[in-house]
């Protein structure tokens, strides 16, 4: 497997120790490097990585506001040398979070991740993986409680770290598979990707305003907003559209 991957990092000799551990796995391939959060951005809209390896500090922009930057985010390894940043870099879904100086065995863990990641993303679908519909049911079971629930009563979705919220009458119950995995079987007819963290049911969306920059703002019957991502929102108006 070939994995083209990109480094952020603002400290030259960091970035130079990952590529030395990076040489040690052949099937890697650094396609960028850059050394600000501005410069990264445009690395990966142009390059489009399989793999992102992320510094969090960095000066005038940090790795977590480039990841809210994109629309689609890469696999992404965090490597700081500040460890106060791992339970919020799972909130932006990051596969590992690796501590300056990384050592050999623990790089080696998070190629691994990555690797299974990238090989369960690439698998075609099989029969068991088709689209559901509106009136298809879903089994959610969240500790004690348990719900069998039509797709169509269900209006959004949110990230939760590594896992999925689901928003239907007044429940908001956890789903223990990540988002994208949740809108590969959504009916594309009805289920829309606001943004990185948020999928909506277009059925339960009650008032659509302009917002910043190109944006737009939704408001759910449940009285929750979400935002729409710039390059998200042309395309929520073409498929709005009569």
């Amino acid at each position: 497997m070939s994995i083209r991957a990109v480094i952020v990092e603002d400290s030259r000799l960091a970035r130079n120790e990952l590529k030395e551990l990076i040489k040690k796995h052949p099937q890697i391939e650094v396609v960028g490097e850059a050394e600000n959060v501005d410069d990264g951005y445009k690395l990966i809209q142009e390059l489009n990585p399989d793999l992102l390896f992320l510094d969090i500090n960095m000066p005038e922009k940090d790795g977590f506001e480039l990841l809210e930057m994109l629309d689609d985010v890469p696999i992404t390894i965090f490597t700081t040398a500040f460890d106060e940043y791992a339970i919020k870099s799972f909130e932006y879904n990051a596969l590992d979070y690796l501590l300056k100086p990384i050592n050999d065995k623990r790089f080696a863990q998070a190629v691994e991740k990555a690797e299974t990641k990238l090989e369960d993303k690439n698998e075609p679908a099989s029969s068991t993986q088709e689209r559901l519909t509106g009136n298809s049911q879903i089994f959610i079971k969240d500790g004690e409680k348990c719900w069998l629930v039509k797709i169509g009563d269900i209006s959004h979705f949110e990230i939760v770290g590594n896992y999925t919220r689901v928003f239907f009458e007044v429940e908001s119950p956890m789903l223990y598979k990540s988002l994208n995995q949740v809108e590969e079987k959504l009916p594309e007819k009805y289920f829309f990707r606001a943004n990185r963290q948020q999928i909506i049911n277009t059925n339960f969306i009650t008032n659509v305003v302009p917002w910043f920059n190109g944006k737009l703002k939704l408001t759910m019957t449940n009285g929750d907003e979400v935002e729409v991502s710039r390059r998200q929102s042309y395309l929520f108006k073409d498929k709005m559209s009569l």
